[in-house]
């Protein structure tokens, strides 16, 4: 084994220690979320509070988990994560593998064709028409259908097919495999970490998605999770509103806002180290060729 040089071994540590740095900044918010939700009210006035709970309190958590808003807010977004998940990873497949077949008429005109999509739409008023005139409007389809498909997700799908051997592609021909069974039988099994990778990608987005939702959705039963924050959040700084709702403790909206806020983002952040091991390999692997 080469022995590292002073100079290489001091660059190791340099590199260690920046990224250590970036990751206590990409911590440090999340820190102090959890350090004032889990707060008195009375340390949150006074602003003592930064990345340790000051008055140790789970008065706010138990508020959020004996409302039935939100239990239910949570229950219907995973389930619309699951089912958006798996549609845009359906969608996506389906896009992606006919456009790395050479003979597909029209090949380069519908790449075109998609790649301008990522640069160039209608905008969210003729979104609402369509919307509108397609009788989807308030309704939970309205959620999943519009945006199940991500331009750049397929790109780097179609890259990563593109990285499989053609000669299993023709082998499978040969031995009188069509189309579907080739990409069910070769390039699916073949695909686990870009699948793993773009599940990641679009489940992170649904689960965090709400603007689709404040612009489509007047139906409060079919709020997603983040739109539920937004309006609490929103409604939860007026006085007004607090004293209507109860919150009579000063500070407790505060602790109820930030005990939110980590009840939406836990669950999510329990998926990623299931999906972890895969998700480097295949958002590498997917950029390899063209």
């Amino acid at each position: 084994m080469r022995i590292k040089s002073r100079s290489q071994r001091i660059g190791d540590w340099i590199i260690v220690l920046l990224c250590a740095f970036v990751i206590f900044i990409c911590l440090l918010p999340m820190v102090n979320i959890l350090a004032r939700s889990l707060s008195s009210p009375q340390a949150l006035m006074r602003n003592e509070v930064l990345l340790w709970p000051k008055g140790l309190n789970f008065d706010a958590y138990q508020y959020v988990l004996k409302d039935k808003t939100y239990t239910w807010s949570m229950t219907w977004t995973a389930i619309l994560t699951a089912i958006g998940m798996t549609l845009s990873l359906v969608m996506t497949t389906i896009c992606a593998y006919p456009l790395i077949y050479p003979q597909l008429k029209g090949r380069r005109f519908i790449n075109t064709f998609i790649i301008f999509t990522m640069y160039f739409n209608a905008g969210t008023i003729p979104m609402y028409l369509l919307l509108k005139d397609l009788s989807m409007l308030n309704k939970p389809i309205v959620l999943i259908v519009p945006y199940c498909l991500s331009v750049f997700n397929m790109i780097i799908m179609k890259s990563f097919f593109y990285s499989i051997p053609d000669s299993l592609r023709e082998s499978a021909q040969i031995d009188g495999a069509g189309p579907v069974m080739v990409l069910v039988r070769i390039y699916l099994p073949l695909s686990t970490p870009v699948i793993a990778t773009l599940a990641l990608f679009y489940a992170v987005g649904r689960w965090n998605g709400f603007q689709d939702a404040l612009m489509f959705m007047n139906v409060r039963k079919y709020y997603p999770i983040q739109l539920l924050l937004y309006n609490l959040i929103n409604a939860i700084s007026s006085i007004e509103v607090a004293i209507q709702e109860g919150f009579s403790t000063p500070g407790l909206n505060e602790t109820i806002k930030t005990a939110s806020v980590m009840f939406a983002t836990v669950p999510i952040l329990l998926v990623y180290p299931f999906l972890q091991r895969y998700f480097i390999t295949g958002a590498t692997l997917g950029a390899i060729k063209e």
